[in-house]
């Protein structure tokens, strides 16, 4: 469980629709989309059902309202890096920025095994293009020609997704932190071209 939730928990004041929200998505995290349950999420915000009701009509409003604040969050992490002019410098601060940990990526992971559920789909058919378009954007202004760019936007964007799957899915050993630290590095030298 993140600090702020333990925080939200000890404050047992009246919650918000976005704590609520929260809650989804540390489910989805933890034990996938199907976690997303009124009761369990009542229990774990330490609340009766009726709090629930009071902000959402059913648990497909509660998902879509977490998925699209999940949309929100991630499109932020983007635009983080967005004003630095160097397109190298701005693909180096991103693959610097994503490869921390961080509650977005395992759900990104959790809602890549649920594309099958009619609100996953169409949320991540948009973060993946929004992904693979910046991306493309500054292989773009690294002077490669659109095809170039949007075929090493691609492989940029497959290698992050593999490397979660790969780790989340499929559990293959961690790395060590200089091994990561090594990996990053590599992947940066193999997809930003010098």
């Amino acid at each position: 469980m993140t600090r702020a939730s333990l925080i939200r928990l000890g404050n047992r004041g009246r919650l918000s629709s976005v704590d609520w929200e929260d809650a989804a998505l540390e489910a989805i995290a933890e034990q996938g989309i199907g976690a997303v349950a009124v009761e369990p999420l009542a229990r774990r915000l330490g609340v009766t059902k009726g709090s629930f009701y009071w902000h959402f009509p059913t648990r497909e409003g509660l998902l879509r309202a977490a998925l699209e604040r999940w949309e929100v969050v991630d499109e932020e992490e983007l635009l983080g890096v967005e004003p630095i002019k160097d397109p190298r410098e701005r693909l180096r601060a991103l693959f610097r920025r994503i490869s921390r940990e961080m509650q977005s990526h395992v759900v990104y992971s959790a809602l890549l095994r649920a594309l099958d559920h009619p609100l996953v789909q169409p949320v991540m058919s948009r973060v993946s293009q929004k992904r693979i378009d910046f991306l493309t954007v500054a292989y773009r202004q690294l002077g490669m020609d659109r095809a170039a760019a949007s075929y090493r936007a691609r492989l940029a964007y497959a290698a992050y997704a593999g490397f979660l799957q790969l780790s989340l899915q499929l559990g293959l050993p961690r790395l060590s932190h200089t091994e990561f630290d090594e990996y990053i590095d590599h992947t940066m030298s193999t997809l930003i071209p010098a």
